[in-house]
């Protein structure tokens, strides 16, 4: 038992170094600037929006629960301890993903290209959405950091990679996706 005991406190520890390695050359790369930053939306409990959904009106959405509004505070500690800079923040127009991003980082501009089309109501706006997103970035000259504030199906659709609830996902201007860690709450 005690040799058991040994091997499993062996493997988390072997475990936990790699990880350690594979975060430092996240923070490398993101520091380095140039790259595209998705953060699927903080934690909203249910899936997708209800039927009487209103774009300007938070009330007819799913919305943020107290563990999301902490999750997008985490995703905050977790720019500022890192020294993560950004040229800007760009949200969808969800109020979930608007709430994430007030929470995370105060100031954003809202992108109807980061829309979710998730439902069937949406769903003939994905050929267009991702034509503008891959034109936005086409012609973001600057260097710095961007932040996308999104869905999962953006980010899925994107970089062909699915997003947990407040999962940064870390790509290249060509939409390589680079890396990807999950901000707990």
């Amino acid at each position: 038992m005690k040799y058991i005991k040994f091997i499993i406190i062996i493997l988390i520890s072997l475990t936990s170094s790699i990880k350690a390695e594979i975060d430092k050359d996240i923070l490398a790369s993101l520091k380095e600037g140039n790259k595209l930053i998705f953060i699927r939306h903080a934690y909203a409990p249910g899936g997708g929006d209800p039927d009487n959904f209103d774009i300007n009106d938070c009330n007819t959405q799913r919305n943020l629960s107290e563990s999301g509004r902490q999750q997008a505070k985490n995703i905050s500690n977790f720019f500022i301890e890192n020294q993560i800079n950004f040229k800007k923040v760009y949200s969808s127009e969800w109020c979930r993903c608007k709430e994430t991003a007030k929470i995370a980082f105060g100031d954003f501009e809202t992108k109807n290209f980061l829309n979710s089309f998730f439902s069937q109501k949406f769903a003939k706006n994905r050929k267009k959405q991702m034509n503008d997103l891959n034109n936005f970035v086409d012609n973001y000259k600057d260097d710095g950091n961007l932040v996308f504030v999104t869905h999962y199906v953006v980010i899925s659709e994107a970089l062909n990679y699915a997003p947990s609830s407040g999962e940064i996902v870390v790509a290249d201007k060509k939409f390589n996706k680079i890396s990807s860690f999950e901000i707990k709450y």
